[in-house]
Formats: structure tokens, sequence, C-alpha cells
């Protein structure tokens, strides 16, 4: 018995839908891998001179703020990877253990409930940023609204990500195999 539920007309013209959201998905993390990779080499340089610095020299200022910034956004910006390769957290031995048509709809509305979850994470980080946006990094002077972007951001690039999977439901009855569990 396939996992893939019977194909229909309606079903059939969301392929190409889903075939650019995966472009789009691909590209996304095409940019991310990249950005997070430069972000922690960068968080090494910082630390390692806020280091050698501290214990040779007179302690340079601003790396402790470039660093905590830096965290932030790698924090943000990885888990928005770990969630599209479906590596955080999750209890699934009750959904596995459904019949095939209850697994597909606990999944289609557990993927409904991400998404309205990272809809409001963007709305109420985006006010965030508008209620901090007076506000200026101590050292740098930098708009603290910068800092904050990234909730709003990678909120909306994991929307993007559920939107896919439940795309990928709705075709083909459960989500792709996260890439890092894919088989050669």
């Amino acid at each position: 018995m396939s996992s893939r539920p019977p194909s229909t007309s309606s079903l059939s013209l969301l392929e190409p839908v889903v075939s650019a959201l995966r472009a789009v998905e691909r590209g996304l993390d095409a940019v991310l891998k990249p950005v997070v990779f430069l972000g922690m080499a960068a968080l090494i340089i910082v630390i390692t001179l806020q280091i050698v610095s501290r214990v040779l020299f007179t302690a340079v200022g601003w790396t402790e703020e470039v660093a905590r910034f830096l965290l932030i956004w790698i924090t943000f910006l990885a888990g928005t990877l770990a969630f599209q390769r479906g590596h955080h957290i999750a209890v699934t031995f009750a959904v596995d253990a459904l019949p095939l048509m209850l697994r597909r709809a606990a999944r289609f509305l557990a993927v409904l409930a991400v998404i309205a979850f990272m809809i409001t994470l963007i709305v109420i980080g985006y006010r965030y940023m508008q209620v901090q946006s007076f506000q200026k990094s101590a050292s740098l002077r930098v708009p603290m609204s910068y800092v904050y972007a990234v909730m709003p951001v990678s909120a909306a690039i994991m929307a993007w990500y559920a939107l896919v999977d439940l795309f990928e439901i709705l075709l083909e009855g459960e989500p792709r195999k996260p890439m890092g569990e894919q088989t050669p």
C-alpha cells in the first residue's frame, strides 16, 4: 500500500506549486548555510580577539557586544536550518502509531499550528523592533532594531519551510524526509 494519496486533478495542480516552493526553499538554504558559517567564523575571530586583547593588551570594548549580537543572529538563523531539516526535538511516537489517514491529518494540523505560531512570532518580533527602534547599542551605537530583526526574519523563513511541508502533505501525504535523514 502506497503512502501517496490517490491522484486527482486538483492535487496534480499542486505539483508545479510544490516544485516552485522547493526551489525557493533550496535557495534560502543556499544563502543561510554560508551566512551561518561566516557568522560562526566571525564569532570565533571576535572572541579570540577579545581574549588576546584582555590578556596581552587593553580589552577591546566592542568585542563583547559584537559577539553577543553575532550569537543572537547565529542562534536564530541556525535554528531555521535545523527546522528545515527536521532536527528540532519532536516526540512522534503517538502520531507514528496512528492509522495512515489520521497520521496525515495530525501532521497537517501540526504544520498549520507551526505556521500560525510563526506568523504570530513575525508580528510580535516586528512590533518589538518598532518599540526598540529608538534604542542604540552601548558600544557600537547600532540601532537595536537591527539586532531584533532576526526574530521576524527567521520566523518568516521557518513559516516558508512549514508552508512547503504543508503543500507536500497535501500532494504526497507526508512531508519529504528531512535532508539529514535522506538516503543516498
